[in-house]
């Protein structure tokens, strides 16, 4: 019990362009992470949704709401929701959303429950200890070079 508060407390919510509540979209709309989080060929990174995927509904749903309102601007003009990042890996590491998803992990196991969330903090600590521990008792490859450049390349 008191691990979960440790890991609920390591970030405090960002403050966001628009307020999204992830656990609306996914039990009023029915909506997954893949749904609005795509992952471009090569799939190292899961992006933020393209406004035009919010409009889809957002052109019938909720129209009256002044942040749907944002969107829209941010939609006509072409330009994306300006979105805080929460979860980011260093420059110095390699890593593969798809290698990850394609091996069966799910995104809970990296994000925490944000299905379940209304308002998102960073609740799973990311560093090189938690990741190793991960590869160990997935017996996924654990060698420097899995995750690191070779020194001089």
């Amino acid at each position: 019990m008191i691990r979960a508060l440790v890991f609920l407390s390591l970030v405090a919510a960002a403050d966001q362009p628009v307020p999204f509540s992830h656990k609306t979209h996914t039990e009023a709309a029915k909506l997954t992470c893949k749904d609005c989080h795509t992952m471009p060929d090569p799939g190292e990174r899961a992006g933020t949704p393209a406004t035009s995927k919010c409009m889809a509904c957002h052109t019938a749903v909720k129209t009256d709401s002044p942040h749907i309102a944002k969107i829209a601007a941010w939609h006509k003009a072409k330009r994306p929701v300006p979105w805080v990042r929460i979860y980011e890996i260093p420059g110095y590491v390699f890593f593969s959303h798809k290698n990850h998803t394609d091996a069966g992990v799910k995104c809970e196991s990296c994000h925490g429950p944000v299905a379940e969330r209304d308002v998102i903090t960073k609740e799973v600590k990311h560093n090189m200890g938690t990741c190793m521990e991960c590869h160990r008792q997935s017996k996924a490859p654990n060698e420097c070079t899995s995750c690191h450049e070779k020194l001089g390349q």
